[in-house]
């Protein structure tokens, strides 16, 4: 598993290049001895699933990585590198696991990894539009880093461009109105509104990430924009709805809407305390995929960091919990 993993990062696979670390997935599972076959997305581009028969439980994480790729490096407790826990960690615990649940005979067992989950979720969208037989999941094990805690519920998110349009002119005079004025006062409206309350899901939040206009400081701007990420706990539309009270007469999303989805509750397995995570996760992409259950080794404060890390001993733990976990829910006659 971990000489796997180490493989793994060591090829760069950030979002848009995630083919030759797919490669090397396929490989190994076909080497474990389970069918493996690509799904083309986009072109040089492809989500990988294996199966060992009709796969009624699938492990499921992501290909892509976030920039910039770094290579791995290990000490005694943990192994380092991009991806190590976001999400080749994962991978490395689920493929253990399920060659453990195949040397045991259990084959209703698949694997879907997707590309494109750190940017749009476009891997997972397709692979829910175009399941098809043998596949007939009923369980999807979605792997990302959460400390081998099962959760409960992640937020949904808003995501969104707002444009501002103004008049260009001489800053000495009073002219305009200014785009970038027009943008900082919906900043600070945006800032202010309650984003909502959740007994499971807790407080949305709203984070204005970056915002770009204007040509110089003594000229009017006649443009701006601004892209806002919402951390949200209630429906899309309510979202939009109290995006669009803080817009103003010259701010507009109209065409700026980039993903919007509501929080997801996740199967937590009996005995398990369950928590609530504010990162997103492809399951809000791929409802026909079966109940999802979130689950894997690493810190999500580690990942997409410049000392990103999973442990050794918590890999080992998640590949036996994982074992573990599928063949308890294999068991059941239905989800619930």
């Amino acid at each position: 598993m971990l000489e796997s993993l180490i493989e793994w990062i060591e090829i760069p696979s950030v979002t848009g290049e995630e083919g030759d670390y797919g490669d090397a997935l396929g490989r190994r599972l076909r080497a474990l001895g389970f069918d493996v076959e690509r799904q083309d997305v986009a072109p040089g581009r492809f989500n990988l699933l294996a199966r060992a028969g009709a796969p009624e439980l699938v492990f499921c994480t992501h290909l892509d990585t976030v920039p910039p790729f770094f290579a791995s490096r290990q000490d005694a407790a943990f192994v380092y590198g991009r991806g190590s826990c976001d999400a080749k960690g994962q991978a490395a615990a689920m493929v253990e696991a399920g060659r453990r649940l195949l040397a045991a005979g259990e084959e209703r067992i698949g694997f879907l990894f997707t590309v494109g989950e750190e940017e749009d979720s476009a891997g997972a969208a397709w692979a829910d539009a175009h399941l098809c037989e043998p596949w007939r999941p009923r369980w999807v094990v979605i792997g990302e880093p959460t400390d081998n805690e099962y959760v409960r519920g992640h937020k949904g998110v808003f995501k969104a461009t707002l444009t501002a349009r103004g008049v260009a002119g001489h800053s000495s005079q009073d002219v305009g109105p200014s785009a970038v004025h027009e943008l900082v006062h919906c900043a600070h409206r945006l800032l202010s509104e309650s984003w909502g309350e959740h007994p499971v899901f807790g407080r949305g939040t709203i984070n204005v990430g970056e915002i770009s206009g204007g040509v110089a400081a003594n000229v009017v701007a006649d443009r701006a924009s601004a892209e806002v990420l919402v951390r949200a706990v209630e429906d899309p539309s309510v979202v939009v709805e109290r995006l669009r009270r803080s817009l103003g007469p010259h701010v507009s999303c109209d065409d700026g809407i980039h993903k919007a989805y509501a929080p997801v509750e996740f199967h937590v397995p009996a005995g398990a305390a369950g928590k609530v995570v504010a990162f997103g996760t492809d399951a809000p992409h791929m409802p026909r995929w079966g109940t999802p259950v979130l689950y894997g080794p690493g810190s999500i404060l580690d990942a997409h960091t410049d000392g990103e890390k999973v442990g050794k001993g918590a890999l080992e733990e998640a590949a036996a919990e994982l074992t573990r976990t599928a063949a308890a829910l294999l068991a059941r006659e239905e989800p619930g």
